[in-house]
């Protein structure tokens, strides 16, 4: 019967703390990307940083029908959603370079 041996648990703990400064120190670069997308070709254009913040939000003139508003709603809504998906994205590559590509999830990204 083979002896177990206890996990190093200085070892333990140091990875622990490297791969906390990895995931902020990524989390921190994540925050200077951003995303952009329009919609209704380029009469509603966003971008959203890799904080999930709306860092600018532009409507061209055009978009403005005080008779249609539903219109200039949808198609912000869908600008908006178009730039999340890129940013989860932008995201999920950043946390896959940081495991290795295992796709282990990493909370908060």
């Amino acid at each position: 019967m083979s002896e177990f041996k206890m996990p190093d648990l200085q070892s333990l703990m140091q990875a622990a703390q490297k791969i906390q400064g990895d995931v902020a120190r990524m989390q921190e670069e994540l925050a200077n990307k951003t995303c952009d997308a329009s919609s209704g070709g380029g009469m509603v254009s966003v971008t959203i940083n890799g904080h999930y913040e709306l860092v600018s939000l532009k409507i061209d003139k055009e978009a403005v029908n005080p008779d249609d508003v539903d219109m200039l709603q949808d198609l912000i809504v869908a600008a908006v959603n178009q730039c999340l998906a890129k940013v989860r994205e932008m995201a999920k590559e950043e946390a896959s370079k940081l495991t290795g590509g295992l796709g282990v999830n990493i909370p908060g990204l």
